[in-house]
Order: C-alpha cells, then sequence, then structure tokens
C-alpha cells in the first residue's frame, strides 16, 4: 500500500476507477451519481492511496483521517472512494482490511470507516451479500443513511488493531492522511 504520488500514478487510479465503474454499470449494480470521481485520484491533495502488486494496481482509495464523520463515535481513518480492479475484489478487500486496520492502530486511531454505495434496503441484493462479506472480514456495519457525497450509503466500521507480522505480506509506504480540518486551514 502506497501513497499515489506522481502524475501516472494517478493517472493508473482514475482509469482503475472508470473501468470499476464501467464494470458495476454492465452488471447492473449501483454507482455513484457523482461523474468526477476519477477526477479525485488526479488530486495530489486528495492523499490518494494505492494497493500495488507486482507492478499492478489492485485498489486505490482516499485516505482521510477525522475527529468525526457525523456517525460513528470519536476519530477514525476514512477509506473514501475505495475501487478495485473489477474481478479481484474479495482478495483485494482482505488485504485492504488487514491493511487499514493496522494502519489505523499505527495512527492512534481507534477505528476504520467507509461507506458502500446502498440503493436498496441492505438487506435486499445486491448489498446484502457485499456486507456479509464484509461482516466475515470483521467490518461491521452501522445501518445506513446520507454518506459524504449525498447518496444513501451502508456504513462500515472495523476495529483498530495492530498486526506485527502484516508487513511481511503488505508493506506500507503510505502517507500518514490529513483531516478535513487540516485541509480547510490550508486552503
Amino acid at each position: 500500500m502506497r501513497s499515489l504520488r506522481t502524475d501516472a500514478e494517478r493517472a493508473e487510479a482514475a482509469a482503475l476507477v472508470h473501468d470499476r465503474q464501467r464494470w458495476l454499470t454492465l452488471r447492473g449494480l449501483p454507482v455513484p451519481a457523482r461523474a468526477d470521481i476519477p477526477a479525485l485520484f488526479g488530486n495530489p491533495q486528495a492523499e490518494p492511496a494505492g494497493l500495488i502488486e507486482d507492478g499492478l494496481l489492485l485498489a486505490c482509495m482516499i485516505l482521510q483521517r477525522e475527529p468525526a464523520l457525523g456517525w460513528g463515535e470519536g476519530p477514525c481513518l476514512i477509506l473514501g472512494h475505495l475501487h478495485t480492479l473489477p474481478d479481484r475484489s474479495d482478495d483485494t478487500i482482505r488485504l485492504i482490511t488487514l491493511w487499514a486496520s493496522d494502519f489505523a492502530a499505527r495512527l492512534d486511531l481507534p477505528h476504520v470507516r467507509a461507506e458502500a454505495l446502498a440503493r436498496h434496503p441492505l438487506d435486499a441484493d445486491p448489498i446484502a451479500r457485499f456486507l456479509n462479506r464484509l461482516t466475515d472480514m470483521s467490518w461491521g456495519i452501522r445501518g445506513s443513511g446520507t454518506g459524504q457525497t449525498g447518496e444513501r450509503v451502508a456504513r462500515l466500521e472495523l476495529t483498530a488493531e495492530h498486526r506485527p507480522g502484516l508487513s511481511a505480506l503488505v508493506g506500507c509506504n503510505a502517507r500518514e492522511p490529513r483531516s478535513a480540518a487540516d485541509e480547510r486551514s490550508v486552503a
């Protein structure tokens, strides 16, 4: 896992997001209404990070450190706009789950939070199957509501946990994300 620092790395992440959105659309699955999500990854101030294996970008996300997200209690690491390479989701999500839990613990944050687009009730497919896989990976479902982008989401939370042996599986060169308050003071 590393920060995406170069223009080429950020362009690759934007292409992955575009490919994932097209893959979801072709399968009749929900896609965020916000059309500029791939462009977010082109902005170095957005703190984009990626999971890379043997030179292949498997996933990308925007990391944020928040004192409060508006749901859940206390500070957290947010995995925003998480996208995986089509047809490689489950194993990639497992690795991200392990890494995010450890990374949050190293930042002295108690939780990792994320949001999954949920246009249907949480107990209806296709979101129910996805959420079941996430709960099997230790994510907790904290209900649904309006997410950071204004769309209906499932709210997900993972407890931070130090995982000392993880570095043999997933290396980390990701920068510590700034909080939204830090970003406002810079602007």
